[in-house]
């Protein structure tokens, strides 16, 4: 018997299904993309395989929509019955999936100063959608019509809470936390009534007192503000009803010898009991970070050739973690970029690092191939110089702990490993890091994305390129497929804007839809060439035409993450007092040709007027 348990775990749930008498039916699960990563369990493969290594090549664009917010751009995409749904930092848009058409827009006016401006998606259940806010709300929509149902205030932006990540909907709980590990928040998870927005239970990843893990903060003290926030999303378990929660870093960063000891529960995935919230097992990668190494992406479940449950998780410092779920041990730890680990913990004078300060395997993680089985992941090659710094620790303002240099641009690599061991099978260099979605298919084609801004896509059995086309953004978000009227399609979401994870160039917010050819769709064509920064001249920019207060939002939603909120420096340094140091013109300069430690904001996420009005807000800090 327990054999067989073991074969029905290991097998596709289509065989499952008629081992145990069930008829098997194309449905929603195979035409749409209903979460985040198309499926609970984090796996994010597709049955459809109209596309395929003979004619992926040949795809034409169908179309794509302009997505007006400065904010960062980073959603997770969903498709249901015909409809994409997609955000950005305030905005939740549904649009038609074959003409990219806006059905309807719901746009969020923040409530409290913002922490940090981003949102990566949205959950879908029972015709209803739900989000978060950079400023620690959540908010249930109506999914035909946009109407607001429910807001609920889930955390406090003064503490430096905020919400990005994509909820886990079950069994009538909304699931999520809440981000803020470089602000000193004392991370939380948390279960909502999916009807009101109450809430049912809560999980301290920073345990405190008589909580289990709290003896791994030596210094107790130091818990009170030890990050361990919540900021991608989350796989679910639905037999056990676990839900598998990926922990970040412990503040402040780069000063492990500030808060001695494993400081559970950061870095770690913790799996909790989905109905309560309590604490079940858990698995920390990198105990006692001193260099920012999150575990940042979705876990992955899967069933290795033995029939035993298995999770893998991505990590910043460069690893994919197979670890069985019966025993909780670790199976396989594999890198996937460089590695190159400094000798001493981070000091004034800094130290090397391979994956630098952003990663590593980033927010967008795993999938599974049911297919060929095996485990392709994205990853960031791009080494840092990181410095510790004084701490002072103030309730809502960035405790970083330090600064960081990266070396280069950085490139990225595709991997495809074994599920039982973790050995790489192949692997693919790509021009710029790797952070997109990562999309197998029944076709045998991977799709994916750089930050290059190509869209890519690779045999899934060999890593070959079978495409790879310039789509003029920054991809760092969603690459899914679906399919509508016989048809599949494959939709992405282009062009970051986020000033502190940016790892090249930027671009325009765009939804891009492809598809096989029918006639009618415009061909791939090369995407024109990026603006150069130097078009503007500072000198040409006047102060007197410049307007503060929309500088103020400008500097919210493209600054503040680096330079604190009231400009009192973090990763980028103190602006405070600015005008003492730069004049107006300088500023500008320095916005529009910046160092290689600061990115490039103009003219991707800052237009000419933008930069006049940041700049202006500046010299008034």
């Amino acid at each position: 018997m327990n054999t067989l348990i073991r074969a029905l775990r290991a097998a596709p749930l289509a065989a499952v299904l008629m081992w145990c008498g069930l008829a098997w039916a194309a449905g929603p699960a195979d035409t749409d993309w209903p979460s985040y990563n198309n499926t609970v369990d984090g796996q994010r493969y597709s049955t459809l395989e109209q596309i395929n290594t003979a004619n992926v090549a040949t795809l034409t664009e169908v179309c794509r929509l302009k997505v007006d917010d400065s904010g960062t751009f980073q959603p997770g995409i969903l498709s249901i019955e015909g409809t994409l749904y997609l955000t950005n930092a305030h905005d939740t848009l549904a649009v038609d999936a074959t003409t990219c058409a806006v059905r309807w827009r719901h746009s969020y006016k923040a409530e409290q100063q913002e922490v940090f401006q981003i949102n990566r998606g949205v959950a879908f259940e029972n015709g209803k959608l739900y989000r978060g806010t950079p400023d620690a709300r959540l908010m249930a929509l109506d999914a035909a019509t946009g109407k607001l149902l429910w807001k609920h205030q889930a955390g406090d932006p003064k503490q430096g809470e905020f919400f990005s990540s994509v909820p886990a909907v079950w069994q009538g709980t909304l699931i999520t936390g809440a981000a803020g590990s470089d602000w000193g928040i004392r991370g939380r998870v948390m279960g909502y009534e999916q009807d009101s927005g109450r809430e049912l239970w809560r999980f301290y990843t920073i345990p405190r007192g008589t909580e289990t893990g709290a003896e791994t903060w030596t210094q107790r003290d130091a818990a009170r503000y030890g990050g361990g926030g919540s900021w991608s999303t989350y796989a679910l378990d639905m037999s056990a009803g676990e839900i598998f929660v990926p922990v970040g870093n412990p503040a402040p960063d780069f000063m492990p010898d500030h808060r001695p000891g494993t400081n559970l529960f950061t870095n770690s995935v913790v799996v909790l009991d989905a109905r309560s919230g309590a604490l079940k097992w858990w698995h920390q990668m990198a105990p006692n970070d001193g260099l920012d190494l999150d575990i940042s992406s979705s876990p992955m479940l899967y069933w290795n050739s033995k029939g035993e449950p298995m999770m893998a998780a991505g990590s910043k410092d460069g690893h994919v973690y197979g670890v069985n779920r019966e025993t909780h041990k670790r199976v396989f730890m594999t890198p996937v970029t460089t590695i190159e680990k400094p000798s001493q913990a981070p000091n004034e004078a800094g130290v090397h690092t391979c994956p630098g300060a952003l990663g590593g395997v980033e927010w967008n993680g795993l999938a599974y191939d049911a297919k060929t089985r095996q485990v392709v992941v994205g990853s960031v090659d791009r080494c840092s110089i990181v410095k510790s710094g004084e701490v002072k620790f103030v309730p809502g303002q960035f405790l970083f702990g330090g600064s960081y240099e990266f070396e280069s641009a950085g490139t990225g690599w595709v991997h495809a490993l074994d599920p039982d061991s973790g050995a790489v099978r192949w692997k693919y260099h790509a021009d710029a890091p790797v952070v997109a979605g990562m999309t197998p298919t029944a076709g045998g084609v991977t799709l994916t994305g750089d930050m290059a801004g190509n869209f890519l896509a690779l045999d899934s059995a060999t890593g070959a390129v079978l495409l790879k086309h310039p789509t003029g953004g920054a991809m760092a978000g969603g690459v899914i497929t679906y399919a509508k009227d016989g048809r599949q399609y494959v939709a992405i979401a282009s062009g970051n804007t986020s000033s502190r994870l940016s790892f090249g160039e930027n671009g325009q917010p765009t939804l891009i839809v492809y598809a096989l050819p029918n006639g009618n769709d415009k061909p791939l064509a090369a995407a024109p060439p990026a603006a150069v920064a130097g078009e503007l001249d500072p000198k040409s920019v006047s102060i007197s035409n410049a307007d503060t207060d929309n500088g103020r939002e400008v500097y919210a939603k493209n600054c503040a993450a680096c330079h604190g909120a009231q400009g009192e420096g973090g990763v980028g340094p103190k602006l405070q007092g600015l005008k003492d140091r730069r004049d107006f013109t300088a500023t500008v300069t320095w916005i529009v040709q910046p160092s290689v430690k600061m990115p490039k904001l103009y003219p991707s996420a800052l237009n000419a007027q933008a930069v006049a009005d940041v700049a202006a807000f500046a010299q008034g800090l």
